[in-house]
């Protein structure tokens, strides 16, 4: 009887991912927030969205330029290690040697098995740097052209979930109405959010939803409280 295959599931979620969850998370919460503070200080769903366009519009370009210098420092701390890795290869044979071998020995190698793996290794310098990277600091090469993905990503993924909870106040006159409408639309759109994200990276989809939607909603319940008191 043939042997059922098995097949092995991980998560590997892409960079673009994370990036679409950073700006969605934010997306969501932050203008959501804004609209329900502004709902118990003013009197015009006009301000509202006003002022949340503006939030969002502003929100979506620091975001985007903190996902992009992130990306553009991962790549120069990569750089700046690579080169440091080089120089002491070229410069300190010896303890970069002994380093390659303390790395096979957790593994479990020895005796001429261990001394010919070594050998391999160092006999390349880019390989051995590249091994260096990899295994001693735990560091991939970044893609060069993640910035300005990452930026994009972030930014426009932020925009999406910004306007989720404004749209309510553009579609009707009463600041009341729309705020309820808002509370509603961002608190499902926050769940299902929360459970697409569980379902991504293996976390119980019904938890992940509950988290998501709890921070919104206490993000947006101290918001409404304080605009309210000092309003």
């Amino acid at each position: 009887m043939p042997a059922v295959p098995h097949v092995e599931k991980h998560f590997t979620a892409s960079e673009s991912v994370r990036d679409v969850v950073i700006g969605m998370a934010d997306g969501l919460t932050v203008p959501f927030a804004l609209a329900a503070g502004l709902s118990a200080a003013v009197s015009s769903s006009s301000v509202v969205v006003t002022a949340g366009l503006a939030e969002v519009a502003a929100g979506a370009i620091a975001m985007g330029l903190g996902g992009y210098l992130a990306a553009r420092t991962d790549i120069e701390h990569y750089d700046s290690e690579t080169a440091r890795e080089r120089y002491e290869i070229e410069h300190l044979r010896g303890r970069e040697v002994q380093e390659v071998e303390t790395i096979f020995k957790d593994y479990g190698l020895s005796g001429p098995n261990l001394t010919a793996v070594v050998d391999a290794v160092t006999s390349d310098p880019k390989r051995w740097v590249e091994f260096m990277m990899r295994f001693e600091l735990g560091l991939e090469r970044p893609d060069p052209r993640r910035a300005p993905v990452s930026a994009l990503t972030i930014g426009a993924s932020y925009m999406v979930g910004g306007l989720i909870p404004l749209v309510p106040y553009m579609l009707t006159p009463s600041l009341q109405q729309g705020l309820q409408i808002s509370i509603v639309t961002t608190g499902l759109a926050l769940a299902i959010f929360g459970a697409v994200k569980g379902q991504f990276t293996g976390v119980s989809k019904f938890k992940s939803a509950f988290q998501t939607l709890l921070v919104g909603g206490l993000a947006a319940g101290a918001a409404f409280a304080l605009a309210r008191a000092f309003g």
